[in-house]
């Protein structure tokens, strides 16, 4: 392909990205969105390939590479999704690295010059500090979102000023290898080793209930890195690719950050200025909750006008989506007027919750976010909160509370509200729910889907 056609191509699949991500922007348009990104990808790699004599070298990468993401697509579980979208996070920045190590080792390869221009070491320096610090970091999301670390905050003292000092010394040794005529292997070397550390040390200090913040973030990261080395490459694609990850991914970080009251720079710093030490669960008085069966729970459900269901982890746990739009599907038969309310936060990842909705085929006008359901919980017969904890916690009102100014679903409002979890345990942030012991409380102890389906035998 002529260098005009390239650029033409590249254009196109950058205008099909952006149509995908305003696609993306609703689930009604989720599907059409999901297309055009398709669309767009495909064309950018057809695109490259006819641009690389080491074709059947790169045909042999994907289909491996392919298969290998086939399987583990088709085997993991939905509960698993979060660990596995910041494990993809940590190829991209793996990726980064190597590509820059290649560029740096072997110029020539990728059409640059001998010895690096200055504009080309910036590029690459910026592109591989910012991939490492993305491999590492997701590498620690990953393993607490998976359970094979603890998701409480690791800390230590002095833990920032270490940060900053490494941060520092990062590109100190950085700006060696950038202003020296020549390439200084030791120089980058020890900046993306620093880097990789770095990437640890700011995200072991997070707790798990920041976890969903921590994934669009390092998803921002990801998208910086591959810019960064699309300047290098002298790749458009790459660049505009990179930035739209990078930009978007940021914006729903600080949205995130909003949903959750949780400083913006607090949270990409590695938590910088957040409470030490573990919040407790509760002040050790002994407290008394109601709790009922699923027959109680059905007849409350099938005596009301107006019914919001709030789903939460404990859904995605027990994957009982399906059980509960039949249940919708119930009520609905009766009469009764059934919506849901969708946390921002809910769940592991941004969306969570609605993926899981839209996977059983919940209708979308049904399904509405917390901003404009909020005012709705007033007039409601009955909430069915299903393994949600913090997002419901009245506590985010309540002054001197860690949660305090966080938004969340106000479903105490409501006349009834029923709870569905497995235990009277704290949520991912540790508190206690004030909402379990009031007298307009129900606990309805168990596997959610096996709860939702006892609840659909008793309604019918």
């Amino acid at each position: 392909m002529s260098a005009n056609a390239v650029a033409l191509s590249y254009l196109v699949a950058s205008v099909f990205f952006i149509l995908a991500l305003k696609g993306l922007s609703s689930p009604l348009s989720a599907r059409r969105g999901n297309l055009f990104g398709m669309l767009g990808m495909t064309l950018a790699v057809l695109t490259t390939l006819t641009q690389t004599p080491n074709f059947g070298m790169i045909i042999a990468g994907i289909a491996v590479g392919g298969v290998i993401g086939t399987i583990i697509a088709r085997r993991v579980q939905m509960t698993a999704m979060p660990e596995l979208v910041a494990f993809m996070h940590s190829l991209v920045g793996l990726a980064a690295v190597f590509i820059a190590i290649s560029a740096v080792n072997n110029p020539v390869a990728f059409h640059l010059h001998v010895p690096l221009p200055t504009g080309n070491k910036l590029e690459l320096f910026l592109g591989s500090f910012i991939g490492a610090m993305t491999w590492s970091g997701s590498v620690i999301a990953f393993m607490k979102l998976s359970g094979r670390m603890s998701g409480a905050p690791i800390t230590f003292p002095g833990q920032h000023l270490v940060n900053l000092a490494i941060f520092i010394v990062m590109i100190g040794f950085g700006m060696w290898f950038f202003l020296d005529a020549q390439t200084n292997w030791m120089a980058f070397s020890l900046m993306i080793g620093l880097a990789f550390i770095l990437g640890f040390l700011i995200i072991i200090p997070i707790g798990g209930a920041d976890m969903p913040v921590v994934i669009s973030m390092l998803n921002s990261y990801s998208g910086w890195a591959a810019a960064g080395i699309g300047f290098s490459l002298n790749n458009t694609m790459l660049i505009i690719a990179g930035s739209l990850v990078g930009s978007s991914g940021a914006i729903l970080s600080y949205i995130m950050c909003k949903a959750m009251n949780r400083p913006f720079l607090s949270v990409i710093l590695g938590g910088f200025g957040a409470e030490s030490g573990a919040v407790a669960a509760g002040d050790g008085t002994q407290k008394t909750h109601r709790s009922g069966s699923s027959d109680d729970a059905a007849f409350m459900l099938s005596n009301a006008d107006s019914v919001i269901i709030v789903p939460g982890y404990g859904l995605a746990v027990a994957r009982a989506q399906h059980a509960v739009k039949e249940m919708a599907h119930k009520l609905t038969e009766k009469g009764i007027k059934v919506r849901y309310a969708i946390h921002p936060v809910a769940g592991r990842m941004p969306g969570h919750m609605n993926v899981l909705l839209a996977e059983a085929e919940v209708p979308y006008d049904q399904v509405f976010e917390m901003e404009d359901i909020n005012s709705e919980f007033g007039n409601t017969d009955v909430v069915l909160v299903l393994g949600a904890n913090d997002v419901v916690n009245p506590l985010a009102h309540e002054k001197g509370s860690p949660i305090y100014g966080m938004p969340i679903l106000d479903v105490s409002k409501a006349r009834t509200v029923l709870v569905n979890k497995r235990s009277m345990a704290s949520g991912y942030a540790g508190l206690d729910n004030p909402l379990f012991y009031m007298d307009k409380t129900m606990m309805v102890f168990g596997d959610a889907k096996k709860v939702i389906e006892d609840i659909v035998k008793a309604l019918e």
